[in-house]
């Protein structure tokens, strides 16, 4: 293999690694943003969940009641 043909083969893979390394990044960027989403969904559902423990009565310290 000359030298011309070695540095084509380097370049065609950089090329590739180049591409290879932007999707990688867009598909973290992209997972970063439903992780955030999500986390907003877990803290409105936890908002939600103790307004209607709240509503209902329900303390969090209080035992269930025996069964008979």
């Amino acid at each position: 293999m000359n030298f011309e043909s070695r540095i084509m083969e380097l370049e065609s893979r950089l090329a590739f690694q180049d591409d290879t390394i932007q999707a990688l990044s867009d598909e973290l960027l992209e997972q970063n943003r439903r992780i955030e989403r999500m986390q907003l969904q877990l803290t409105a559902l936890a908002r939600r969940q103790e307004e209607l423990n709240g509503l209902s009565g329900i303390a969090e310290d209080e035992a269930p009641p025996p069964h008979y």
